[in-house]
């Protein structure tokens, strides 16, 4: 298989990739599961990350699936390397975390600069993060739909050959 891939030549050294496992297709659509690094379980954040935390292995493991459209020539089980622009990932991430605290932090400012007193402030930080993170919603869904985040198939991952089977 080739995988089809709009970046060009200058945009493939700033992919991130990383390895998933094909868990189902459905409608076209290919579920993967990423699979854990060498590093996971070594960072500071290790016990709050998508590897750990509360919960089955198998509820952890689902809320972690993310499609892959187009792929549907991809078979249950197999191993794929898949890839994000880096400046997707640097996207997503001011859009989930930087808009609702700069909301937060912009509101919370703006009530003290007017009134000063602390229970309206705590109000106007409160209320500015829920803007923030609606914010952040509608324009995560905007980066999704024109596809700026979404991990693009780049390449399957051979299958070792069995050591034990003969070869011809």
């Amino acid at each position: 298989m080739t995988a089809s891939i709009s970046c060009d030549a200058s945009d493939m050294s700033a992919l991130i990739e990383g390895t998933a496992r094909v868990v189902a297709i459905r409608e076209g659509i290919a579920w993967l599961e990423p699979e854990q690094g060498g590093s996971c379980g070594g960072c500071a954040s290790a016990a709050m990350c998508g590897s750990k935390g509360i919960g089955t292995l198998a509820t952890r493991l689902e809320a972690r699936r993310f499609p892959l459209a187009d792929a549907a020539d991809l078979a249950i089980g197999e191993r794929v390397v898949v890839g994000v622009r880096e400046d997707a990932l640097v996207r997503a991430s001011l859009t989930a975390y930087a808009i609702p605290l700069v909301m937060m932090f912009a509101l919370g400012a703006l009530a003290q600069a007017m009134d000063g007193r602390d229970a309206i402030t705590v109000v106007a930080c409160l209320a500015g993060l829920a803007i923030g993170l609606g914010l952040s919603r509608i324009l995560a869904r905007l980066l999704t739909a024109r596809g700026e985040v979404t991990p693009q198939l780049l390449r399957r991952v051979p299958v070792p050959l069995d050591c034990h089977q003969e070869h011809r």
